[in-house]
């Protein structure tokens, strides 16, 4: 008559699949960290595109939205309306187009590529040759 051991055949593979993990998470945060400071330095070089003194703030999270709202000639409270789900894209489109404005990109089709593919036209304003004009951003407070 045979007999069965009774083993686990998952031993051990919970401290791998957790090493596993961690290796994966420490991945992910670096790899997300890295994007940040990149977005964040290309918002630093629209800040000082823009005359911005406090370019930094671009690094700061919140605050780099009150100043983007300055930059484009939109009020302080306007913060509150990124915090709304549905309106926030509003605000956004609102923001990104007048952004797009200010550096001379007149046309919609520049605001649809800002809004929808952000991650690569903020790079491309930040690191392009057009100047930063406010005049051309109706002043509509």
């Amino acid at each position: 008559m045979l007999t069965l051991l009774q083993t686990d055949p998952y031993e051990g593979v919970d401290a791998m699949s957790g090493a596993a993990a961690a290796g994966l998470g420490m991945g992910t945060m670096i790899f997300g960290l890295l994007i940040y400071i990149f977005y964040g330095y290309c918002m630093y070089k629209i800040f000082q595109k823009a005359g911005r003194e406090d370019a930094w703030a671009a690094f700061v999270p919140v605050y780099n939205i009150i100043v983007l709202l300055d930059i484009v000639k939109k009020p302080i409270w306007w913060i509150i309306l990124f915090l709304i789900p549905f309106v926030n894209l509003f605000a956004s489109w609102v923001v990104n187009d007048r952004l797009a404005k200010a550096f001379g990109k007149e046309t919609p089709v520049y605001t649809i590529l800002l809004f929808f593919f952000g991650f690569i036209f903020v790079p491309v304003l930040a690191f392009s040759n057009d100047k930063y004009d406010s005049n051309r951003i109706p002043n509509d407070q």
